[in-house]
């Protein structure tokens, strides 16, 4: 029974400083004046000397790498080169050659490179698809 009664008091003086040191601290601190920077001496700035501009030399422009343009082929058998460079880099060469082969007949157009540039043939080369929906022209 008396270690209960020590217990008992012991909680309670614990209880009651805890408040008394937590109502101490919800107390605001008097509140300071902000401290103002001082304001930095303004230095007089001078205008430079006006220089005239400098223009860049003027540069003949760069010849473009554009090959020769071809003229369309008119027949298959005129595909078969264009088609050839075409699809040369291709994993499935003789799909490629057929696919192209077709199309340059149909379109009587090739574009150039081994990839892209589709838009260069128009509209038939790039709007022509096979059955499953996929883009028929390499």
């Amino acid at each position: 029974m008396g270690s209960k009664t020590m217990l008992f008091l012991l909680a309670s003086f614990l209880v009651l400083t805890t408040r008394a040191t937590y109502a101490e601290v919800l107390v605001p601190a008097p509140a300071h004046s902000p401290v103002k920077a001082p304001v930095p001496a303004q230095v007089p700035v001078k205008a430079p000397a006006t220089i005239p501009p400098v223009k860049p030399p003027v540069l003949p422009a760069p010849p473009v790498n554009e090959p020769p343009t071809k003229p369309p082929p008119r027949t298959r058998i005129e595909c078969i080169p264009l088609c050839v460079e075409r699809c040369k880099l291709h994993s499935r060469k003789r799909l490629c050659l057929r696919a192209c082969m077709t199309c340059c007949d149909r379109c009587k157009c090739v574009p150039p490179g081994t990839y892209g540039n589709r838009e260069q043939c128009g509209k038939c080369y790039t709007d022509m698809t096979t059955h499953g929906g996929k883009f028929k022209c390499p």
